[in-house]
């Protein structure tokens, strides 16, 4: 913990004296590992990260411990400045998907039984900071999951970290979009004749 806290203060007094240099929510795409972290197992996954509005991301998670237990999670996440609009923090929540083990313990005869390839469904929730520096995207994160079905405890919480690389920038995914809402406007400015005109203009030889 006090290595992420220091860290965290040194990149921002990096910002400080380089301003030129990114810190932030400067992604429209961005693709890379998430290494996670349990009291049962370790997971590596790939995790894929879409700005959808301002301040606000869908992430697509796929991890697995390699052995037993394989997830998919589709979480939707907040993000605020933290300290600096380029610094942020986030949160949110979404739903899982899975194969893995299920241990339950039996208090009667003490034991703890385990399972293999149980189905589960379950909902997740997830708070964590990130920054971006040199198109490459930085995050550490907390991610409690609340099983429904197939699994047991109905309780696990995961410690995660991810590095994703930009492969799309919020700028430019800003600027289609800004391109297909002028186009939409446009369309919509047009009168009916103008609409009916158009496909018989095309059709002169």
């Amino acid at each position: 913990m006090q290595k992420t806290v220091f860290i965290a203060l040194f990149l921002l007094l990096i910002e400080g004296t380089f301003p030129g240099i990114s810190f932030g929510q400067s992604y429209g795409t961005a693709l890379g590992l998430r290494f996670g972290n349990n009291n049962s197992y370790r997971t590596l996954g790939l995790s894929l990260q879409q700005l959808i509005a301002k301040g606000l991301t869908v992430e697509a998670i796929l991890q697995s411990d390699l052995d037993v237990n394989t997830t998919v999670h589709a979480v939707v996440q907040k993000h605020r400045p933290l300290l600096s609009r380029r610094f942020n923090y986030y949160y949110g929540g979404g739903i899982s998907l899975g194969i893995g083990e299920s241990r339950e313990r039996v208090p009667e005869t003490r034991q703890l039984i385990a399972t293999y390839g149980n189905p589960s469904l379950g909902l997740d929730f997830i708070a964590g900071v990130e920054m971006t520096l040199m198109g490459i995207t930085f995050s550490v994160d907390y991610k409690p999951n609340l099983n429904l079905v197939g699994r047991q405890p109905w309780y696990v919480g995961q410690v995660g970290i991810s590095l994703r690389s930009v492969v799309v920038n919020s700028s430019r995914q800003n600027k289609k979009r800004r391109q297909k809402a002028r186009e939409k406007r446009r369309k919509d400015s047009q009168t009916f004749f103008q609409k009916i005109r158009k496909p018989l203009l095309n059709k002169e030889p």
